[in-house]
Order: C-alpha cells, then sequence, then structure tokens
C-alpha cells in the first residue's frame, strides 16, 4: 500500500490500510488514519493528525508553516476530521501558536489551488471550488459554499449554508443561509441551498421575512436584532439572529436596501412570499 519511492518518516504514525502514492513525503509528526488515499508528490508535515477515508490528490501540502511574521517555530497543529478530499495543490497550514489549532471538520471538498491558511476553522460538508483563498482565523460553518476564485478576508465568518458566488470576495461576516456577490454583499437567500437541505416552507418563508426585518428595512442592526428575537422563533432564525449579535467585524449589507422584498433569483409564488 505505500509505494517504494514515498519518503516516510520512521515515527511518522501511518495507518496499515493508507494508500500512499509515489514521490509523497509524510514528516515525523504526521499521524494518518485508515482508508486515507494520498497522491503523488502530496507532502504530509507539521504536528497534522489526519482522520480516516481522506483523499489528497497530487501536489498537495498539508500542514505546512504558517504564512504569518509572527510565527516563531512553534509545534502548531492541523487537525482534519474525516472523510475530506484535498484536490491537486491545495495548501492547508497549521495555527501560528499553541493556543489554537487549524481545524477541518468532516465530509468536504477542496477543489484544486485552494488555500488554508492558519488557524482557519472549517465545520462539515463544506465547498470550496477552484482557487479560494482563506486567510488566517476565518471561520466557516456547515454546508457554506464557495465558488471559484473567492476571497476571504482575516477573522471573517462565514454563516451556515450561506454561498459566495464566484469571485465574490468578503472582509465582513457572511450571514447564515444568504448569497454574496461582488465585495461584502448579500443578495438574498440560498432558497436552492435550503431546500435540498429540507428546510419546510415555513421555515424559509420565517427566513425570508427576517432577512427583510434585518437588512432591508433601513433600521439599525441592533434595533431590528432586538425586535426580531421576540417576533422569529424557529431555530433557523435563531442561528441568523444569533450569528449576527456575534459579529465582530461587521455584517455584509444587502445590495438593495431600498426595494420591498428580500430577493433570490428564485420563484417564491408557491411558498405565499410576494
Amino acid at each position: 500500500m505505500i509505494h517504494p519511492t514515498a519518503i516516510i518518516h520512521p515515527k511518522a504514525k501511518i495507518d496499515s490500510t493508507a494508500e500512499i502514492g509515489p514521490y509523497v513525503v509524510i514528516d515525523e509528526h504526521v499521524e494518518l488514519g485508515p482508508g486515507c488515499k494520498v497522491g503523488p508528490h502530496a507532502y504530509l508535515t507539521g504536528h497534522t493528525t489526519i482522520g480516516a477515508n481522506n483523499i489528497i490528490h497530487a501536489g498537495a501540502v498539508i500542514g505546512g508553516v504558517p504564512q504569518d511574521l509572527k510565527y516563531r517555530g512553534a509545534p502548531s497543529r492541523l487537525r482534519i476530521g474525516t472523510g475530506n478530499t484535498f484536490r491537486e495543490q491545495v495548501t492547508v497550514h497549521t495555527a501560528n501558536d499553541l493556543e489554537e489549532d487549524t481545524v477541518i471538520g468532516n465530509g468536504s471538498l477542496f477543489m484544486a489551488n485552494v488555500h488554508i491558511a492558519h488557524n482557519v476553522v472549517i465545520g462539515n460538508s463544506v465547498i470550496l471550488a477552484n482557487g479560494v483563498l482563506l486567510a488566517g482565523h476565518v471561520h466557516l460553518d456547515d454546508f457554506a459554499f464557495l465558488s471559484g476564485h473567492c476571497l476571504v478576508h482575516q477573522f471573517t465568518r462565514v454563516g451556515k449554508l450561506s454561498m459566495m458566488q464566484g469571485g465574490s470576495r468578503v472582509s465582513k461576516d457572511i450571514p447564515p443561509f444568504t448569497i454574496v456577490r461582488n465585495t461584502n454583499i448579500i443578495c438574498g437567500l440560498n432558497v436552492v441551498g435550503l431546500r435540498r437541505h429540507g428546510f419546510t416552507t415555513e421555515q424559509r418563508l420565517e427566513l425570508r421575512k427576517l432577512y427583510h426585518a434585518l437588512f432591508l428595512s433601513r433600521r439599525k442592526m441592533q434595533e431590528a436584532l432586538a425586535d426580531a428575537r421576540t417576533t422569529f422563533t424557529s431555530e433557523p432564525s435563531r442561528i441568523m439572529i444569533d450569528f449576527i449579535a456575534a459579529t465582530k467585524r461587521g455584517i455584509c449589507a444587502d445590495h438593495n436596501a431600498n426595494r420591498a422584498t428580500a430577493g433570490d433569483g428564485e420563484d417564491e409564488e408557491n411558498e405565499g412570499l410576494e
């Protein structure tokens, strides 16, 4: 299961069921779980723990040191869960200190040339398309979808089931269930994603009304949040309200706060939203 050209440190912990391809290099402090497959010329380094059934394609560098001038060589960590796919030339860095780790959850897809910087935390079932760049300390919640060549500034949070259109860039937090385009602009709810994940008509209706109350009412956000806590009571609404209330960088704004309804690119007549 290990190609004879692979170079593996004798102290690395490699499960006997892992498959290691040609010219792979694995350093001393790497732990590779059962069922993993590592493609040609991949480099696994750093204090990196990789769970079961991850697939790492050709040329990926997993566990490299941070690109951070404050980093002083501490044995910082990268923790990866199960069932993720890292396509060609993906780079993932360890944290820049010992106080927190770079963390990737389960079941995510990172397409070619994605970069995941130090101290990033990624949830489960996330998709990052080709060329996505995540700066340090970014947090991505479950089911986030970032299209090709999106840019996310350091310390920015990306909410659950949110989506970034291709080439978008953000330096402010993206609310859960919304779609981002251009720079720090949201353009409605990710209705297709909500449907695919089993959100009921009632939940989508309430989120639509909540979106209007928070982003299109032209009220101060803190006032709108206070009223929303008493008006919108479903679990998805609570997730959005709590996420926005916790922001430190500010929240992406709707692209046209003067219009009457939140556009989402979907025909909602059958749900009574118009």
